[in-house]
């Protein structure tokens, strides 16, 4: 592996390129270590209490009126973010599932698609489970191929 840094004083931010010969499991590390850079720490409110929680253990965010809930298996937290603003902070297997919804695609389960439509997940060690809309259906799908 070769690494080129060069300089130029015309841009306003970091700009990333990698060239390869084709995916590999490497790549997709070094992806994930670069989206890394520069996250947001993400602050979950309940009551008066603040928690520092690890992503991994977020099933899902969704939007109850203006307020916006990352849920874990057992509890339901606040985000003081919009979920447009969380989409961009959020790592790559996390997918937009409806307008209201966005999932972490590492925790699903089970999808279950009905003739309505609307398609249900299901979680590991829960009874949460949360619809995905037709619009996004197949982009969800797409997004388990490549994180799984």
């Amino acid at each position: 592996m070769k690494i080129r840094i060069e300089l130029d004083d015309g841009l306003d931010e970091i700009e990333v390129v990698i060239r390869a010969g084709q995916l590999s499991a490497e790549l997709e590390q070094i992806q994930q270590a670069l989206s890394q850079v520069n996250r947001p720490q993400l602050i979950f409110y309940k009551g008066n209490s603040e928690y520092f929680l690890d992503l991994a253990d977020i099933l899902f965010f969704e939007t109850d009126g203006s307020r916006v809930f990352g849920h874990s298996r057992d509890n339901a937290y606040e985000v003081k973010l919009k979920l447009y603003e969380l989409e961009d902070c959020l790592p790559p297997y996390f997918c937009r599932i409806s307008k209201s919804s966005i999932v972490n695609t590492r925790s699903i389960y089970s999808l279950e698609k009905s003739f309505s439509g609307t398609s249900i997940i299901r979680f590991y060690d829960t009874v949460k489970q949360i619809h995905v809309s037709r619009h996004y259906y197949q982009l969800l799908k797409e997004k388990l191929r490549e994180t799984r």
